[in-house]
């Protein structure tokens, strides 16, 4: 919507890429309409730097060791637009393709108590559903503790919407990636 979720998605990124991991960052498709987007100039310049980023498939999914997935919160829960491409998974479901991987979450809230832990538990509920095994941030990222808008032991997020991210976000959001990555490989293995 402004960005902060797509900045924090880099630097988890990063963290994977600096841990040896093949990453695929994607997108999910936008639900809100054109007409109401191109009038929120955040909203627009958010949809511009991300342009260039390819859909999620369901493949995307089977492809990878390890998935993390990156929502704003909205009133405490997760978009529509996230929620819409988790509904699609039925297939994968039912044939067990998701089982056993690594799966993460992140979140970004312009409030401090605007649903940060609550938007990524919500999410978990979908990897129950698939068998998958969540990573949490934990305290095994010694920032988690020492941070006061870069996340919790769920996972890495973001607080304001403001311009860039603080050196703790990029932190976290930093270590989380290794340790996914980390944790997806032994998992694989």
């Amino acid at each position: 919507m402004t960005g902060a979720v797509y900045q924090l998605a880099q630097k988890v990124a990063q963290g994977s890429r600096d841990s040896g991991a093949e990453v695929r960052l994607r997108k999910v498709a936008e639900l809100i309409p054109d007409s109401v987007v191109s009038t929120n100039s955040a909203m627009n310049d958010a949809h511009e730097a991300q342009k260039a980023v390819p859909l999620a498939t369901l493949e995307d999914l089977t492809w990878a060791d390890g998935v993390v997935f990156g929502s704003p919160t909205r009133y405490g829960n997760i978009t529509a637009q996230l929620k819409n491409f988790m509904d699609q998974t039925g297939a994968l479901w039912a044939q067990g393709q998701l089982v056993g991987k690594a799966v993460g979450f992140f979140t970004g809230a312009a409030t401090m108590h605007g649903g940060h832990e609550t938007t990524i538990l919500t999410m978990s509920t979908f990897a129950y559903h698939h068998g998958m095994i969540i990573v949490p941030a934990s305290y095994a990222i010694p920032e988690v503790s020492s941070t006061t808008t870069g996340g919790s032991p769920y996972g890495p997020s973001e607080l304001g919407n403001k311009p860039e991210l603080s050196q703790d976000e990029i932190a976290v959001a930093v270590a989380y990636g290794r340790r996914m990555a980390e944790i997806s490989a032994k998992l694989k293995a």
